[in-house]
């Protein structure tokens, strides 16, 4: 990654003193993500594969926690780490690396962390899981932050981040669940939190909008497209699109290579930008980072329109790089791509138009040191 620049905040117009300190909550799993680039096809059984690239980084929630802080958001995160290497490797590439508040986060002796290696091949990536649901925080009070002291692993949590009162925020991101609902989330709302949220695939095959409950707590719905259709039993991503927005505030249905479409429920209007073309190396995160753009955009009040390309630009420059944490871009990625884009000739001048309102917000200097990033293998010592 290359360096950030300095005072590149994106509400900074919009702060006032009574603000929370915090701009967007999240809370879920830290993977150790280990991904293999560079391979031509999918592994074959029977045989060994030698992959051109690889690296390591945090994964999980820790994409779209460093999406967030990247683009100059407040970020807090609450996550159980390992109190293994992967673990302390993941604390502190999030915590000293991209400057996240781990206040609420905590270690959990005797639990390891998960770990997920992912395989880029062909546009497309296969991953393979492992780990185990953090235990339940012990109510033996310990300090906050880094290893809090805990009791031996015992029953599993059905949220091991324990988030039951979240910090006052801006914002938070929620991932829901058919037929779970996250008390955190509703607290949070209540607080002031706009929700913004995304879903899984629905195993029971139900599809029902009804047993998504924090649905009613939520700003801002963001399924794919596959997603939205099967939860409104619509045949078109735009038509999904409208029908969400009569039960959210804001409907943001991802299309893939057509890009992204929304519907503001409150006014009617609906905006479409398409995706901007890129040669992927990885698409791990893309979604992630998206969600994190859009995050921003509504944060920082700007038209709906702008919100999707932006998110859309921040998908687009991750899935060029490798890993889901690490190829997060910052603002110094975005203007590097906005100065190159407009010095080629090929370019359309009615899409670079939509770009446009990047020329005000986009910085004119580098700083003067790098910012401590996420090293992409293991071991190194500073």
């Amino acid at each position: 990654m290359s360096t950030d620049t300095p005072g590149i905040d994106p509400l900074l117009a919009l702060r006032a003193p009574q603000d929370p300190a915090c701009d967007v909550f999240l809370t879920g799993t830290v993977f150790l993500d280990i991904i293999f680039t560079g391979l031509d096809s999918a592994p074959v059984r029977g045989t060994e594969s030698w992959a051109r690239g690889m690296g390591s980084s945090p994964g999980g929630v820790a994409n779209m926690a460093t999406a967030l802080a990247r683009l100059g958001l407040h970020t807090s995160l609450a996550a159980a780490f390992g109190d293994d290497h992967y673990g302390e490797y993941c604390w502190d590439a999030l915590e000293q690396g991209e400057g996240i508040d781990l206040s609420m986060s905590r270690t959990v002796p005797g639990w390891h962390s998960p770990v997920t290696v992912s395989m880029a091949y062909e546009g497309e990536r296969t991953m393979v899981s492992h780990g185990h649901e953090a235990p339940a925080p012990s109510a033996v009070p310990g300090q906050a932050g880094a290893g809090p002291t805990e009791t031996a692993p015992t029953a599993a949590a059905p949220n091991p981040a324990f988030p039951q009162c979240p910090p006052r925020a801006r914002a938070a991101i929620a991932s829901l669940v058919p037929g779970r609902s996250e008390p955190w989330v509703a607290t949070a709302a209540r607080h002031g939190a706009l929700i913004f949220a995304d879903v899984g695939w629905d195993e029971t095959g139900r599809w029902d909008l009804d047993a998504l409950p924090d649905l009613a707590h939520c700003e801002a719905f963001l399924p794919n497209a596959e997603e939205a259709m099967r939860y409104t039993r619509t045949d078109c991503p735009r038509a999904a699109a409208h029908a969400l927005a009569e039960r959210v505030p804001l409907a943001v249905v991802t299309l893939g290579a057509e890009g992204a479409y929304a519907v503001d429920g409150r006014t009617g209007a609906a905006a479409q930008v398409p995706a901007i073309e890129v040669e992927a190396l990885d698409p791990t995160g893309a979604g992630d980072v998206f969600v994190a753009g859009f995050v921003t955009g509504t944060l920082a009040d700007w038209p709906l329109a702008d919100r999707l390309a932006f998110a859309g630009l921040t998908a687009a420059l991750s899935v060029q790089e490798f890993g889901g944490s690490l190829s997060a871009p910052g603002w110094a990625e975005i203007a590097a791509w906005w100065q190159r884009i407009r010095t080629l000739d090929d370019q359309d001048p009615t899409a670079l138009e939509r770009y446009a309102f990047l020329e005000e917000l986009l910085p004119t200097t580098a700083r003067a040191w790098p910012l401590r990033r996420a090293v992409p293998t293991i071991g190194f010592r500073q």
